[in-house]
C-alpha cells in the first residue's frame, strides 16, 4: 500500500511545487515590474475576455506574454501596445495606446479597461467584440483617440462629454441604438454610420471643432439642423440613408467655411431643393438623390455645374421643369445623375441617362401622393 500512495504523494507535491512556482514567478513581474502593476491586471482582463479559439498565430493578442513586462520587453512580445517612457527610475511606465485592429477577436471588451488612465489612443476595429461598451471606457480622460468600428457592440452609448481631449471617435457599423449623447467639445471626427441610432441630431450642432461627421444608416429623424452646415471646420457631412424629412439650410456669408462634402440622399427630405447651398463656396460634392424633393432645379445651380461642383446627385426625386440645353457643353467631367424625376431632359445629356418616371407617378405626386 506504502508503494501505491509515494507516486502519488510525490506527483502532488511537484503539482504544487509549479504551482507555488508559478505564483511566485508571477509575483515577482509584479514586484519588479517597470510596469504599473494595476495596468498589467487590466492587460491580462482583456486577454481573459477574449475567446481563445478567436487569437490567431498573426494576432498581436498571441504575443502577449505575461511572464514579461509588458513597457520593458522589446521586439515580439506585447505587439499593439506603446507605454509611456518614466521620467526617473523610481517612476512606473504606463499602457498609453492599445492596437488590436483587425485581429478577428470574438469576446467582450472587459470593464478593466477604465483602469488604464493613461491611455490615449484605443484602437479594436474590425473585429468581433459584442456585447455594450463599458461604461469604465469614461475613466479614459486622456484618450484622444476611441476606434471601435466594425465590430458587433451593442446597447447604448455611455456618455462620452467627460472624455474632454477626445478628437477622434469611430463607433460605425455595429449595433448600437438610442439617441446621441453629448459628446466631447474637441471632437473633429465623429463616425456613427450604419447603427440603430434613432430621435434627433441636435447634440453635434456644439461641436465647434467638427470636421468629418458620418450618421449615415440609422433611424435620425426629425430635422438636419441648419446649424450643422454652420460649424466652421466641417469638411464632410453625410448623413444618408436615414428619416430625416427637413433639410435647412441658411445663406452663408462667411467665405471661412469649409463645407465640402454633402450627403443626405436616402431620406424623406420634401419641398424645394435648397438654394443657398450656392453660397458655400468650397461645396464641391453633393447628393440630394432618392428623397421626395419637387419644384423645378433652381437656375442658381447651373453656372456652379462644371465649375464648383463636381458631383450633383438628384436622382429617384420629382423634380420637374426643363434643364437648359447648353449643359451639355459644360457638364464635361461632371458626376451625378437627373434620373427618374419629372424633368424635361435635352437630348443626350449624361446626367439624364436612365430616364424620368413615367407621367404617371408625376401627376399622382402633384396630386399629393408619394410613391418614392
Amino acid at each position: 500500500m506504502a508503494k501505491l500512495l509515494n507516486p502519488i504523494f510525490f506527483s502532488c507535491l511537484y503539482t504544487s511545487f509549479i504551482f507555488t512556482l508559478s505564483n511566485l514567478n508571477s509575483r515577482s513581474i509584479f514586484v519588479n515590474a517597470k510596469t504599473l502593476p494595476s495596468d498589467i491586471q487590466a492587460l491580462q482582463a482583456i486577454k481573459m475576455s477574449i475567446d481563445p479559439v478567436s487569437i490567431s498565430s498573426e494576432s498581436f493578442l498571441r504575443s502577449w506574454d505575461f511572464a514579461l513586462d509588458p513597457c520593458e520587453t522589446t521586439g515580439a512580445s506585447f505587439l499593439g501596445i506603446l507605454c509611456t517612457i518614466p521620467l526617473d527610475n523610481n517612476s512606473t511606465s504606463r499602457i498609453m495606446e492599445i492596437d488590436l485592429e483587425g485581429d478577428e477577436l470574438e469576446g467582450f471588451l472587459t470593464p478593466a479597461i477604465g483602469n488604464l488612465t493613461e491611455l490615449v489612443a484605443l484602437n479594436l476595429g474590425k473585429n468581433k467584440f459584442r456585447g455594450p461598451v463599458p461604461e469604465t471606457i469614461t475613466n479614459l480622460r486622456k484618450l484622444t483617440s476611441l476606434q471601435l468600428y466594425e465590430n458587433f457592440f451593442s446597447g447604448k452609448i455611455p456618455q462620452l462629454n467627460g472624455l474632454w481631449q477626445l478628437s477622434s471617435f469611430d463607433l460605425s457599423n455595429n449595433q448600437i441604438y438610442g439617441n446621441l449623447p453629448q459628446f466631447p467639445l474637441k471632437i473633429k471626427t465623429l463616425s456613427l454610420g450604419h447603427n440603430l441610432l434613432s430621435g434627433h441630431i441636435s447634440p453635434v450642432n456644439k461641436l465647434r471643432r467638427l470636421r468629418i461627421l458620418d450618421l449615415s444608416d440609422n433611424r435620425f429623424s426629425g430635422a438636419i439642423n441648419k446649424e450643422v452646415f454652420m460649424l466652421p471646420d466641417i469638411s464632410h457631412a453625410n448623413a444618408s440613408v436615414n428619416r430625416f424629412t427637413v433639410l435647412e439650410v441658411v445663406e452663408f456669408t462667411d467665405k471661412a467655411t469649409q463645407l465640402h462634402t454633402l450627403d443626405v440622399h436616402g431620406n424623406r427630405l420634401r419641398g424645394h431643393l435648397p438654394v443657398n447651398l450656392v453660397t458655400y463656396p468650397n461645396l464641391t460634392e453633393i447628393n440630394l438623390g432618392h428623397n421626395l424633393f419637387s419644384g423645378q432645379i433652381p437656375s442658381e445651380y447651373w453656372p456652379r455645374l462644371g465649375f464648383a461642383w463636381r458631383s450633383l446627385d438628384l436622382e429617384y426625386n420629382y423634380l420637374e421643369g426643363p434643364v437648359p440645353r447648353e449643359l451639355n457643353r459644360t457638364l464635361e467631367g461632371v458626376r451625378g445623375s437627373f434620373a427618374h424625376n419629372c424633368l424635361t431632359c435635352p437630348k443626350g445629356l449624361q446626367l439624364c441617362h436612365g430616364g424620368q418616371r413615367p407621367a404617371s407617378e408625376c401627376v399622382r405626386r402633384k396630386g399629393g401622393g408619394d410613391h418614392n
